[in-house]
Parts: structure tokens; sequence; C-alpha cells
């Protein structure tokens, strides 16, 4: 076969490598798949060598942006762990949502315990408030609690079981600022109505339905997507796989 027809089909497979790789992400964590494109004929040996590679090359870069969505900001009162922890789950959560509720109350504070606090695991929270007006009310509240340093006693206190039935309106959700500790409760209705909680709900949002989430909760680990409240044992595969692979490249502990 002449060397320039080989380069131009070389060329056609990296395209469409690269466009497989962008539709993935589009529906990525509705999906929580990657399939790789298949040419409809193959030539020889080394026509499906180049287009395993090119697909795996455009899930590598792929990937790569993925795992940028990390903020590690050691500020961020919507985040826990270590800001250079090798691994990073981000959680894109409502919570008027039952199964994000049940990943909070029977899966979270195990991973807590065994990952984030050796200093394996970071979890950052990401609002994706889907169910409606109650969903964006509860947000931008657990938003204001993180302003006074009181996210995740709010978390807790949101996703507590029964907790979504009685509903957040506005005096439901200074009972849970107070249930939280949060200290000053003028500066968190101020902070809950105001445009930068506004703003930063609609960061995280965007950020989710720019992946293709359609659902909650749906997560990332180091890249690797997982959909729904998966097994305890699911999310400990996927950390210890990512915590391996992270100590392979050089960035573990």
């Amino acid at each position: 076969m002449p060397k320039n027809t080989t380069t131009a089909r070389a060329k056609q497979r990296r395209s469409a490598a690269i466009a497989a790789a962008v539709a993935v992400a589009a529906i990525l964590l509705g999906t929580v798949s990657y399939t790789a494109t298949r040419p409809e004929t193959r030539t020889d040996a080394a026509d499906m060598s180049a287009q395993q590679g090119d697909t795996t090359e455009a899930k590598d870069e792929l990937t790569d942006k993925l795992v940028k969505l990390a903020r590690r900001d050691a500020k961020d009162p919507l985040a826990q762990g270590r800001a250079d922890a090798p691994v990073v789950l981000i959680e894109y959560a409502d919570f008027k949502c039952g199964y994000c509720g049940k990943f909070a109350r029977d899966t979270e504070p195990d991973l807590v315990k065994k990952y984030v606090d050796d200093g394996t695991l970071r979890i950052e929270w990401r609002n994706f408030p889907i169910f409606g007006a109650d969903s964006q009310s509860a947000a931008r509240a657990a938003w204001a609690a993180g302003q006074q340093g009181r996210f995740w006693q709010f978390h807790k206190a949101a996703y507590a079981d029964g907790a979504k039935d009685k509903g957040f309106g506005a005096d439901r959700l200074d009972a849970l600022a107070r249930e939280a500790g949060v200290k000053d409760l003028d500066r968190f209705r101020t902070d809950r109505a105001g445009k930068a909680a506004q703003a930063a709900v609609k960061q995280d949002s965007d950020e989710a339905y720019a992946l293709g989430a359609t659902s909650t909760p749906s997560f990332l680990i180091n890249g690797t997507p997982i959909a729904g409240a998966q097994p305890e044992a699911a999310f400990e595969q996927a950390i210890e796989a990512a915590k391996a692979q992270s100590a392979k490249s050089g960035g573990g502990k």
C-alpha cells in the first residue's frame, strides 16, 4: 500500500477517534461507558493496531480533560480532603435526590473514614439542582452555609433520612442552618438570595450539563465516571485503581 494512502487513512482514523471521544464526552455520565469506533473493513494487522492506538489516545486525552475538572482549591468550602490528594471524587448532586441522600448516608461516611482521613481522597461537591425550585433553593442555601464554614454540616442535615420530604422553603432552610451550626442567620439569608450563590450554582450545573449528566448523583473519580448510588465496593474499586495509577505516574503520596 502506498505510503501516502496509509498516511491519509491514519489521519482519517485519528479524526474519527477524536470525534468519537467528543461524542462520548457529551453522554459520558449518562452511559458511563466508552465505545470504541470500529471501521467497517480492516485491511491488515497494521491497520488494526493503528485503529486501537488512535482510539486509546483519544480516550486518554478525554480522561485528562476530565481529571482537570478537579479544582483543588484548598479554600473551597464545598470540598473536603487534601488539595493535593492523589484521588479526587467530584460529585454532582441534588438535595431533593433520594439516591444522593442514600450515598450521603450510607457510603460517603465510610469513604471519608477510609480514604479522606488518610489523605488519599479529596471530595469536591458540585450543586446540580434538577428537581425544580426547591432544589435550587437548597443548593443556594448549602452554598451560603459554606460561606460560614458549615457546608458539610448543612449537607448532613439536608440529607438526613426523611429530610427532603419536608421541603426546602425559607423556614425549613433556616432550621437546617441552625442544625448545621450556622451562626449568622441574617448573613445566611442574604448570601443564599444573592447573585454570588446563583452564579456558583450555575457554574456547577453548567459543568454537569456540559458533561452530559442527566441524573443525580453522578461522579468522576480521577476522570472515571460512576453514575448513581452504586454499592460502596464500586467506589472503593475506582478509588484504589485511581490511587494505583497516580502512584504509577508519580502523583502518589
